[in-house]
């Protein structure tokens, strides 16, 4: 294992660094500290000045004269610099890809009754082909993060969609319902899902600039959920049930297909790897590596930070209050959606309704996440103000992202009690339920969206771990209530069973709610109670107010080489700096930090003259 070279670690060494700068320049001490930062140039006048030049970086310098290459070396060629035309293609590509994914969980409730009628099976078991899809890709959201993070975003992402499609074949071809269930189960878990499409946001966007993108793509995900049953009405009026799994291949095999063509690599270490090998064949820097290069694969990647990787999310789940609390009302809204696609059925059969008019009849929810989407813009613009002008307050860096769910979080429960005593059929007019569910569907975005902002900035390095949660939470309490959303609303009540059944949603959701209010209060005081919290906490005042990118210490993945070090910058939020703390930059620099060293070089060099 390749040495690294000393860098000066504690307060006394930076001390002495600083009273060295501030001295003679021409000392061998003074220079040879100016050569282990990699300083190309230190001015001694200017270290009296208010900003001192920010000394440019040449990562890790290892024994055998090799140099790691930093992403402020290169920052112009990451994603984060792409012109903005390039981002919004790239993420409506990813639009797309998100809204196949989650077109795939609800199309099939369009097959259902072919399913049953063809394979002599109950309708009720003909549904476990849509659970166990949606709980495998709980699951399978998790086990690809990691390797999108070692191996790129778009070979993972292709891979996944290649396999997601392969696996359509043994449904469409089934000739048996066990080829249905082996091949719903294989689709589920083949599924990579938001953790690799938002960690592709965190590829372009700086912390503090990605709130419109995540709209975008939640916007997506959820939207998705909901194409298929109104696709799936035309498909189960006029076509075969295997045109349902049919449709699904041929979107899935054309956004496939616009993935490759159009969307470029961002991952941030695997584009570093590849300027590192650019600039070493063009002679600009012969001892220039990538950090997947540094370190063997085996070192980066092994069991041991695999198996703390995939478990982190459901650590956090159950550890993290807020995650917990954020976690279950985002995924008891999700899965609402799925108990609606059966439930919708039997309230509109009451109007004498057909298969296309039933299907027809989750546009309002469609209609409700559109309003919802418009309305964060000005929400986000007025978070980010806020933020702006109150760099030091911990809430509005904080819980000032859950600013508007505090309006459209009550939402939920107010649409399902609506939608719950307008479910009984005429004389109360349709228009009144789809008005609900409308609302519903409101509340639905507004919780996806704030509740994974707010993680993301929390967590720093381990959001995408806490939003993974967040997701798991989702995909899976959907699935496990798709069996029983059916004799949930028939059993229950009598004759006013619908009306009952909804209203017992509205009570539980009427709980969850309150805990929005409850976190947005309490945050501080809950994150100061939390290990992960307090420990990012104290990476951020030791690295001079800049995220941390990993947090050292034991059971986190983290150790230097390993892939939860490697995979530093990688997830939501992970690299970029806050409002709070920022500072002009420095001539040449651009938006970017100031480095760590120089912000701790200038607190100690005001501390000594307020002395």
């Amino acid at each position: 294992m390749p040495q690294v070279a000393h860098f000066p670690t504690n307060d006394s060494q930076l001390a002495h660094t600083a009273t060295d700068r501030a001295g003679d320049t021409s000392s061998d001490s003074s220079n040879a500290k100016a050569e282990a930062y990699g300083d190309e140039h230190v001015a001694r006048s200017n270290i009296n000045e208010k900003q001192a030049p920010i000394p440019s970086t040449q990562g890790r310098v290892l024994d055998d004269g090799r140099i790691e290459i930093t992403e402020e070396d290169c920052y112009d060629e990451l994603g984060f610099s792409f012109p903005s035309w390039k981002k919004w293609t790239i993420l409506s590509i990813i639009f797309a890809v998100q809204v196949s994914m989650n077109f795939n969980t609800s199309l099939y409730s369009n097959a259902i009754k072919g399913i049953s009628k063809e394979f002599d099976v109950s309708v009720q078991g003909a549904r476990c082909g849509a659970m166990i899809f949606l709980v495998l890709y709980a699951f399978g959201c998790e086990l690809w993060a990691p390797w999108s993070e070692e191996f790129g975003r778009k070979p993972i992402l292709q891979l996944s969609l290649l396999l997601v499609n392969i696996w359509q074949l043994p449904v469409a071809l089934a000739p048996n319902f066990t080829s249905v269930m082996v091949g719903r189960a294989l689709g589920g878990l083949s599924s990579a899902g938001g953790s690799v499409t938002l960690g592709m946001i965190a590829d372009m966007w700086e912390s503090d600039n990605q709130q419109y993108a995540v709209a975008f793509v939640v916007f997506s995900s959820v939207g998705g959920s909901v194409l298929g049953p109104v696709v799936g009405g035309f498909s189960e009026k006029f076509l075969d049930w295997r045109w349902s799994i049919w449709i699904q291949l041929i979107f899935g095999g054309a956004v496939q297909l616009a993935h490759l063509i159009f969307v470029p690599e961002t991952r941030v270490t695997i584009m570093m790897d590849r300027i590192a090998k650019k600039r070493r064949k063009d002679g600009t820097n012969p001892n220039l590596y990538g950090p997947n290069e540094i370190t063997p694969f085996k070192e980066r990647f092994s069991f041991k930070e695999v198996i703390i990787t995939w478990i982190r999310p459901f650590k956090m789940f159950l550890t993290e209050p807020i995650v917990l609390t954020l976690s279950l009302l985002s995924g008891f809204s999700d899965a609402l959606i799925f108990m609606f696609i059966q439930s919708f059925s039997l309230v509109y059969t009451q109007y004498n309704w057909g298969t296309i008019a039933q299907g027809l009849s989750f546009i309002p929810i469609l209609v409700g996440y559109l309003l919802a989407y418009l309305m964060f813009i000005p929400a986000i613009r007025r978070n980010k103000k806020d933020r702006e002008q109150h760099p030091d307050d911990e809430k509005s860096q904080y819980e000032s992202r859950l600013w508007w769910l505090l309006f459209t979080a009550p939402c939920l429960p107010i649409g399902l009690i609506g939608f719950a005593w307008c479910s009984g059929g005429p004389p109360i007019p349709w228009i009144a339920s789809s008005i609900f569910a409308a609302v519903v569907g409101i509340a639905n975005y507004s919780i996806y969206m704030a509740t994974i902002d707010y993680m993301i900035c929390a967590y720093g390095p381990y959001s995408a771990s806490a939003t993974g949660g967040n997701g798991w939470s989702r995909d899976f309490l959907a699935g496990v209530l798709t069996i029983p959303a059916t004799p949930f609303f028939t059993n229950i009540g009598g004759k006013q069973h619908l009306q009952i059944a909804s209203t017992i949603l509205f009570a539980i959701s009427f709980v969850l709610v309150l805990a929005v209010y409850a976190i947005y209060w309490y945050g501080p005081t809950l994150r100061s109670r939390s290990p992960f919290a307090q420990q990012l906490q104290q990476g951020r005042e030791e690295n001079g107010g800049r995220r941390v990118s990993v947090i050292p210490g034991p059971g986190y993945g983290s150790q230097p080489g390993s892939r939860g070090h490697s995979a530093a910058n990688s997830r939501m939020g992970s690299r970029q700096p806050s409002y709070a703390h920022s500072k002009p930059a420095a001539p040449g620099m651009g938006n970017r930090d100031s480095s760590y060293v120089h912000k701790r070089l200038a607190k100690m060099k005001n501390e000594q003259e307020a002395l």
